[in-house]
């Protein structure tokens, strides 16, 4: 199965989501795909974990990144470039917006009304299950009532982000497929994807699931650790 998410992506989620490692991933697997993909690191808020940390891995498979000016790369100001604006006023074939997390993170997006004004867009929750805040269907409930309200963008799609982390195993996967299956259910909302880390793929029953599969190859780490190599073809859809 194949994801069909296309134009205007917005990435959204509480903090520990995966939701930047969600957008990473997300866009090489879709350049990959032979999809034209932009992305703009739209997180002003988490100083961690950024989709500008993994920005060379990015233009190394083609991706346009948006990024804030060099001299600003660490800030935690609200600071859009016009640069933005104008990717949004021409998106290409998939534009992703890697917000930041929770409601606080979404309020840039309020910034870009003009830019997204009159244009078809899609806000994305990830959820993961395993973390506080989201691990139950009121939780995810709640969470989504926020980001909508700070956002003022209606989340119209769920990806499945269920992990541990290094503690990751199939039951983890089929677990937290389970129960964003059921969240997707209760709002009518498309289950877009779930992800699998690529170690886990030659484990995983794909006949269990019933939407399509996102590899994981993790690029934001922790300095002590190494982000698992992306080749030409690893994260192929």
């Amino acid at each position: 199965m194949e994801i069909t998410l296309n134009g205007i992506v917005v990435i959204v989620g509480n903090y520990g989501s995966g939701k930047t490692e969600v957008a990473v991933n997300l866009a090489v697997a879709k350049r990959q795909a032979g999809v034209e993909v932009r992305l703009a690191d739209l997180d002003l808020v988490n100083p961690y974990f950024r989709t500008r940390e993994a920005r060379q891995i990015l233009a190394q498979q083609g991706i346009d990144v948006v990024l804030p000016d060099e001299k600003y790369m660490h800030a935690d100001l609200p600071i859009l470039t016009p640069a933005i604006g104008g990717m949004l006023r021409a998106p290409s074939e998939l534009t992703l917006l890697d917000a930041g997390g929770d409601d606080v993170g979404v309020t840039v997006l309020a910034a870009l009304a003009d830019a997204l004004k009159g244009k078809a867009v899609r806000m994305i929750q990830v959820v993961n299950p395993f973390r506080p805040f989201t691990e139950t269907i009121e939780g995810c409930l709640k969470i989504r009532r926020e980001i909508e309200a700070a956002a003022r963008l209606p989340v119209s799609g769920i990806i499945g982000n269920a992990n541990l982390i290094d503690e990751t195993t199939t039951d983890t996967i089929y677990t937290g497929y389970d129960f964003v299956r059921r969240l997707a259910d209760t709002t009518g909302l498309p289950l877009e994807c779930i992800t699998v880390a690529t170690g886990l793929l030659p484990e995983i029953d794909r006949k269990r699931f019933s939407c399509p599969i996102l590899p994981i190859s993790r690029q934001l780490v922790p300095p002590w650790k190494r982000a698992v190599r992306i080749g030409p073809r690893s994260l192929n859809l």
